[in-house]
């Protein structure tokens, strides 16, 4: 896709699923790619990998929800490459807690938008200062930012907020020509999804997983490089109009929620 070869990109939550498949299509289209997740032992297998496959890879330990380390991730990029032009903001939680909002706890609220919604911010905060003079930012919402989530209220509600946060600063930016754009993922076969379905059915995750697939238009649960794509595309100039959208891909589920 024009506009990837030889740009520097971030990924966070970059060392699986959509994160890990992303990072792949970047370093296949040429882009530099720095990886950052909580997870040591799978950044640097990720790392391995993309290096393996010919790409430019950098793995950097990372916990979105604290700044000096959200910090240190930027300036790894900058230290190694000179530049940032790229940022897929991708860091997320699976093991939220299913009850109804009156039964949920402060922490579990305080957890959830701590990744889910401060960690975009503080990506954006030392990302978009250096990103000046042209660049491109997707944040990865889900599908339950567009609607409402009975027994998921706090992680819908964080995924809303990146909604509304990603839109003010793609409107503040615009003068800058840095494009901000929202991404929200229906289900895809990710371990994140894995775990889900092990925690909603203990033994039979396959019944989950069927179920799922139920309720999806096209039939089936996604693979994260579908995803991948829409984001690499989203980041490249053959999107250079497009700033402050949100983009579902979600097999249908979304076209039918009314």
């Amino acid at each position: 896709m024009r506009g990837i070869e030889g740009r520097v990109a971030v990924v966070t939550g970059g060392s699986s699923g959509i994160g890990l498949a992303t990072a792949k299509l970047l370093c296949a289209e040429g882009a530099k790619v720095l990886i950052a997740s909580r997870g040591e032992a799978r950044g640097l297998a990720a790392e391995r990998e993309l290096r393996d496959a010919g790409g430019e890879a950098l793995f950097v330990q990372t916990d979105v929800t604290r700044a000096d380390e959200v910090r240190r991730m930027v300036d790894a990029a900058l230290q190694r490459w000179g530049r940032l032009d790229l940022a897929v903001n991708n860091a997320a939680i699976g093991d939220i807690t299913y009850a109804p909002t009156a039964e949920l706890s402060e922490e579990e609220f305080d957890r959830t938008l701590a990744v889910c919604l401060k960690g975009v911010w503080l990506c954006l905060k030392y990302q978009l200062p250096v990103m000046m003079n042209g660049g491109a930012v997707v944040n990865v919402s889900s599908t339950t930012g567009l609607a409402g989530k009975p027994l998921g209220s706090f992680y819908c509600a964080a995924k809303h907020g990146v909604h509304g946060l990603t839109q003010s600063a793609a409107l503040e930016y615009a003068a800058q020509r840095v494009r901000l754009n929202v991404l929200c993922p229906g289900p895809h076969r990710t371990p994140m999804l894995e775990g889900v379905f092990k925690k909603v059915s203990p033994g039979a995750p396959e019944k989950a997983a069927k179920y799922m697939s139920s309720r999806v238009p096209l039939g089936r649960i996604g693979d994260p490089e579908e995803s991948a794509r829409a984001i690499v595309w989203l980041l490249s100039d053959e999107a250079s109009y497009v700033t402050g959208a949100v983009l579902a891909v979600d097999g249908g589920i979304t076209a039918g929620a009314a």
